[in-house]
């Protein structure tokens, strides 16, 4: 991370990433951490867990721009993970993820301007990506929003807003590994929508180490993504069961729920013929004209042609044998092997 900031909110503070993302920070030295929330029985439980003078609470949503307007006040940086991510609640409510992914990052990004924020860092998926689902598409909005007010505010201004981009966080809260894991324990069969299906794997650590290559590294407007192995559905359960030593647990193929896709990707060939290969991350720089395209035009991009989209199906894919020694990475994942044992 560039200069240390003193001050950081973090929005969705409770969940998985904003938890993962607190502790590093407390390693690193921050001097104040906020976490911006409305669930308060999740506050009260980090608040026990942590017992560290330098985290405070804000009780909020982010719907409401008082809200937020009151837990930016002051602060270098801002981590915005607050969303609705679960795909078929968005699909039943589309409205509320409409509120909070949209109207919410409109308000996040509003008030980090007029705070002076130094970096706000706006957290993105796959699945706005060519979205067919809800969350998908109040996602891409929020991608749009955060690149709309970095186009307005230009280069040179006070606060830098930068999105990140990644698929599955392995682990993460309401994710299919726990889910799998608690149907093995329980003798339940694993219900999986359809096993071709390939999904990006990616750690909690590597979404908050592509969080801080961003907050690092980001010019205005930029959007930044993790290269990341993906497997299918089938492989990653067979390799679930074979490390529970449960290789004839039942397996059972529910149909695919609303709006899933079979693969899923991390950007267009458009993007990438636009972005910058960086080793571990693309970055993929905004889009910077304005509405006089005529000044723009000369004999048209072949540029795009180079490229084809990224997504799940043609990355690297990780074998049964290789989505074990990931799983094995995880912390949680051995404490469940553990307690299995």
């Amino acid at each position: 991370m560039k200069t240390l900031p003193k001050s950081v909110l973090i929005t969705g503070g409770t969940g998985s990433f904003g938890k993962t993302m607190l502790n590093k920070l407390l390693a690193d030295g921050v001097e104040e951490l906020r976490i911006l929330s409305r669930d308060e029985e999740k506050h009260d439980a980090l608040r026990n867990e942590l017992r560290d003078g330098r985290v405070k609470y804000y009780i909020g949503d982010i719907r409401d721009r008082d809200s937020v307007d009151r837990a930016m006040r002051g602060v270098d940086c801002v981590f915005h993970a607050a969303a609705l991510k679960q795909v078929p609640s968005c699909e039943f409510f589309p409205m509320e993820a409409v509120k909070t992914n949209i109207v919410g990052s409109e308000n996040i990004v509003r008030a980090a301007i007029a705070s002076n924020v130094r970096s706000l860092v706006c957290l993105s998926t796959d699945k706005a990506v060519f979205p067919i689902n809800a969350m998908g598409i109040s996602k891409a909005m929020m991608e749009k929003i955060a690149q709309s007010a970095a186009r307005e505010i230009g280069a040179d201004a006070t606060t830098t807003i930068s999105c990140v981009r990644y698929g599955n966080v392995m682990y993460s809260r309401g994710s299919a590994i726990p889910l799998f894991i608690r149907q093995l324990k329980s003798g339940k069969p694993i219900t999986v929508t359809e096993p071709m299906m390939t999904r990006f794997l990616m750690p909690l650590r590597d979404s908050v180490a592509l969080v801080d290559y961003a907050f690092s590294n980001a010019n205005q407007g930029d959007l930044f993504i993790k290269k990341a192995a993906a497997s299918t559905i089938a492989d990653l359960v067979e390799a679930l069961k074979q490390l529970f030593q449960r290789e004839n647990h039942p397996v059972e193929a529910i149909g695919w729920r609303h709006a899933e896709k079979l693969f899923e990707t991390l950007a267009t060939a458009q993007e990438l013929a636009q972005s910058e290969d960086l080793g571990d991350y693309y970055r993929i720089r905004m889009d910077n004209r304005d509405l006089n395209y005529k000044a723009y035009f000369s004999e048209g991009d072949e540029t795009t042609t180079q490229f084809e989209d990224y997504h799940s199906h043609n990355t690297e894919r990780l074998d049964v044998e290789g989505v074990k020694e990931l799983l094995l990475s995880l912390p949680e994942v051995k404490a469940e092997l553990e307690d299995w044992s």
